[in-house]
């Protein structure tokens, strides 16, 4: 494997997720809009930051573990389908799991080539 192919093998999973935590987070903002005084404001806006936690947290375990990355964020995926299944459009499963499996694709491949990628030449 060359050198830029083995950078691209392995940052893409890690930066696609800062930026999949990032999208994810926006939906947290609409919070703004509710009216709430300020500590009910906090408290759903620590609320709307779980998935972005989730996603967080699993990218700090997939940065060592691969193996791992691949498997949370694939049941992210899974279990964002089974507690959203029939309550909106296919288009919001797709944006919402679409992106957790490839993620967890991503480390998956991360972790088949993990010996080629360590090679950092």
């Amino acid at each position: 494997m060359q050198k830029k192919t083995r950078q691209l093998v392995y940052w893409a999973p890690r930066v696609l997720a800062l930026v999949f935590a990032a999208f994810i987070s926006i939906f947290a903002l609409d919070v703004f809009n509710e009216g709430y005084g300020f500590w009910q404001t906090i408290q759903a806006l620590l609320m709307h930051l779980i998935p972005t936690a989730l996603v967080l947290i699993g990218l700090a375990i997939a940065w060592r573990w691969e193996w791992l990355g691949a498997l949370e964020f694939t049941a992210l995926g899974i279990g964002y389908l089974i507690m959203a299944w029939g309550k909106f459009d296919w288009t919001a499963y797709a944006v919402i799991s679409g992106p957790l499996f490839l993620l967890g694709a991503l480390f998956l491949i991360n972790w088949i080539y993990k010996s080629e990628l360590r090679l950092r030449t």
